[in-house]
């Protein structure tokens, strides 16, 4: 028996965290409102008005929203907010930005979520590589959460990790 392969890893208290285990399903959708806006650059109230309330928002049922013009347009800030609120029924959430924003704002609610008992005292690893777009700003703030309880943290994989923090 002195030649048996022990897996080390899988026998050490050592807790992966793959923050893309807790990516959620949905579709994710940049709005963008420049067709809304006369000749793309001026948002005319009672047109677009009209077009918000003429809109199908159930197409977005289930989804993840980002608000967006892309066109240099000012666009005055109940706009969003009117659109969000014809959304809210339908979207999962909705935000103003990108679709990077988008994906940073759902981690952040996962992440403020995110029951920590179980970290405390413990060595970490979280996972790189992910296969779906988990924002690097997930990472940061999943460090930030579990710095004050980790034994410590390091980021990779078991067999090639990179130490991050040690608690002393």
């Amino acid at each position: 028996m002195k030649d048996e392969i022990i897996n080390r890893v899988a026998n050490s208290k050592l807790i992966t965290l793959d923050l893309e285990d807790f990516y959620p399903e949905g579709k994710r959708v940049l709005f963008d409102i420049k067709d809304w806006l006369f000749e793309g650059l001026v948002l005319r109230e009672k047109d677009f008005r009209a077009q918000v309330l003429e809109f199908n928002w159930s197409q977005f049922q289930d989804c993840y929203i980002a608000l967006t013009c892309s066109t240099d347009a000012i666009v005055p800030g109940w706009a969003y907010i009117l659109l969000s609120i014809h959304l809210e029924p339908y979207a999962k959430k909705v935000i103003v930005g990108n679709l990077e924003t988008l994906e940073t704002s759902i981690y952040q609610d996962i992440i403020n979520n995110l029951n920590t008992e179980t970290f405390k005292g413990k060595p970490i690893i979280i996972k790189g590589c992910a296969n779906k777009p988990v924002p690097q700003n997930a990472y940061i703030m999943l460090a930030s959460k579990l710095k004050p309880l980790a034994k410590s943290i390091m980021y990779g994989e078991a067999c090639s990790s990179v130490p991050l923090y040690k608690n002393k």
